[in-house]
């Protein structure tokens, strides 16, 4: 699978923008923080993602692929917290979903999420 942003965006992204979207990021429509823990250091992460609601859940647009450490932490882990809109919930059942429609995301994201070739989301229940 190709992974929609480069890889140097990435991880410019992880140093910089990262640390200055948490702030805001869990309180924002759309955004939120995704608490995880590493699958080999056992560390807790903090990773600002594009989050969204759906029936039963939650869907979040994998903007650096499905391959992205964050989603292959909370994979193997089965599920993840996540703070969104100031709210704490805790989420199971992780799902890559391919979609390139992305019907999941609102209508006015959609557009944006296929300018930057985005079409692998990771569902998750609540």
């Amino acid at each position: 699978m190709a992974v929609p942003i480069p890889g140097f965006v990435a991880r410019v992204n992880r140093v910089a923008t990262n640390r200055v979207t948490k702030p805001f990021a869990a309180r924002l429509p759309g955004f939120g923080i995704v608490l995880h823990k590493g699958r080999r250091t056992g560390r807790v992460y903090r990773t600002p993602i594009n989050v969204f609601r759906v029936p039963g859940g939650y869907v979040a647009a994998l903007t650096y692929g499905p391959e992205s450490d964050w989603v292959r932490n909370v994979v193997a882990a089965g599920g993840c917290d996540l703070v969104t809109r100031g709210e704490r919930i805790h989420l199971t059942d992780p799902r890559i979903v391919h979609d390139e429609t992305r019907r999941a995301a609102p209508a006015a994201v959609r557009p944006i999420l296929g300018a930057i070739g985005v079409n692998d989301f990771l569902r998750l229940s609540d």
